[in-house]
């Protein structure tokens, strides 16, 4: 769908849909030249994401929705995403083949400025229009093609266009998690990568193969792959940005394309949302998407080790030992943990080949933390508190909310106790098993400072959140770090 940033300074075009916003108190601000019958006016009373559709009584749109935003003085850009993703489904459901936005001074001021204002509504507005149809043999059409966004001033276009380009990578994102396990398998997402790099000065990427990784002792990794015929991957793509680089970010996002759970096999129950377990390689990909088009100030590298996680007659036993690149040996306990056990190997990786200022893994690593914080908030553990406190402020701004999660010896000294250096996960009566898994990953970062994003609840089934939500993947994690590393 493509959506455009118009000015207000002239009486509006014809459209089929107007979508205006109010605030509760106040009458909603509308374009030059366009009225509304009393009883419309009468009836909208501003409350947030409730809305109001009516004919118009003179102007050029062929219908009008009104869309309340709430107190005006607790308006923030989440509240305005959500409200400007209420009114472009309200559109597409009128049928509507163009919707526009109207974004006039009063509201301009409120939710962080004109260029905040801009980006929410292009956000809310592009984010509500999915629909994953990649698996359908004939897609149903829908008329809605072309959304424009209409405000005063450079900063409220720089704003529009700005959000435009984190929804396209948000929706980019959720179609890769959405691709069943043999539409993306990993070598077909390394393709994808490859792709992001194509005609793009500013980014490269390559990718390894088993035999390379063979060669750098990343055992972990290739215990996990060794039960699927499909071959593993690494993928390293690296953003460069204009200007000189005030450092280095590293983003690891765990990408198993399909997790059976190998020996440890999973119940068949619901089973094909193992697809998702791709999330947080979906959640770098995306971000890498918007770094096409959008410049920061630090030198990005994007690093995906992608498997299966099958069973057969070669997979991993459990109470086998692999060795990790660094030399760590694990005694693989349950196999179905086996995303940090890629991630491992993967965050080695990038602290000798890459040797970063920063590291943030993102992984759908443990039902755990769906136990701890449900499925709006990200599970967020940190090694230095300045990074724990960026990644909360982003999250704050994108509406992606991280929860700073805790780090405590004992789980170390737990997954130290057995025969080989590490075991996988700790005995039954440790708990907090999604602790566990960010202790686990430690061990390999060395002194980096490092985060790890536990997005196993937030990276799909997620509440409707008007612009996400529902069965299908949220796109989690790739404005959060866009955010991260624009600020």
């Amino acid at each position: 769908m493509k959506l455009s940033p118009k000015t207000t300074s002239a009486a509006l075009s014809k459209t089929d849909c107007l979508i205006a916003f109010g605030v509760e108190g106040q009458k909603p601000e509308l374009p030059k030249g366009v009225g509304l019958p009393a009883k419309a006016l009468d009836e909208f009373d501003g409350k947030a994401r409730k809305t109001r559709a009516c004919d118009p009584t003179r102007g050029n749109p062929a219908r009008v929705i009104l869309v309340g935003l709430g107190k005006g003085k607790e308006l923030d850009a989440e509240g305005l995403r959500r409200a400007a993703a209420v009114g472009l489904k309200a559109a597409d459901a009128e049928r509507a083949k163009g919707a526009a936005f109207h974004v006039g001074p009063k509201l301009a001021k409120l939710a962080g400025g004109s260029g905040a204002v801009g980006q929410a509504v292009a956000e809310g507005a592009l984010m509500a229009s999915y629909r994953y149809d990649l698996g359908k043999s004939k897609p149903e059409a829908r008329p809605l093609k072309r959304i424009s966004v209409h405000g005063d001033g450079a900063d409220f276009k720089t704003g529009v266009q700005r959000g435009t380009v984190l929804a396209e990578a948000n929706l980019f994102t959720r179609d890769l998690q959405n691709l069943a396990g043999n539409q993306l398998t990993p070598t077909l997402l390394a393709e994808r990568a490859r792709g992001l790099a194509r005609d793009r000065r500013s980014i490269s990427c390559k990718v390894l193969d088993e035999a390379a990784m063979k060669r750098l002792g990343m055992g972990l990794l290739l215990g996990v792959s060794q039960g699927s015929e499909e071959p593993a991957k690494l993928i390293h793509l690296v953003y460069k940005p204009k200007g000189e680089a005030r450092g280095k970010v590293a983003l690891v996002g765990k990408g198993l394309t399909f997790d059976a759970g190998g020996t440890s096999i999973k119940p068949s129950r619901g089973m094909e949302e193992m697809r998702y377990d791709m999330s947080g390689s979906a959640a770098v990909l995306g971000a890498f998407h918007a770094l096409r088009d959008l410049d920061v100030p630090y030198e990005v590298h994007g690093i995906v080790p992608t498997s299966e996680n099958l069973c057969d007659g070669k997979a991993t036993k459990p109470g086998d030992v692999h060795v990790a690149m660094n030399g760590k040996t694990v005694e693989v306990i349950n196999t179905d943990a086996e995303g940090r056990l890629i991630l491992a190997d993967a965050l080695c990786y990038t602290v000798e080949k890459v040797a970063p200022d920063t590291i943030i893994d993102l992984a759908t690593l443990t039902g755990a933390v769906i136990v701890a914080l449900g499925h709006e908030m990200s599970g967020c553990y940190s090694t230095t508190d300045r990074l724990r406190d960026a990644l909360v402020e982003a999250g704050q701004a994108t509406g992606e909310t991280v929860w700073p999660m805790p780090l405590h010896p004992a789980f170390d000294e737990n997954l130290a106790a057995g025969p080989a250096d590490l075991r996988n996960i700790c005995t039954p009566n440790m708990g907090g098993g999604s602790i566990v898994g960010a202790h686990f990953l430690r061990n390999f970062v060395g002194k980096t400072e490092w985060s790890h994003l536990d997005i196993a609840g937030t990276a799909w089934n997620q509440g409707s959140r008007d612009y996400t939500g529902g069965s299908g993947g949220t796109g989690v994690g790739t404005r959060l770090l866009i955010e991260y590393l624009s600020r």
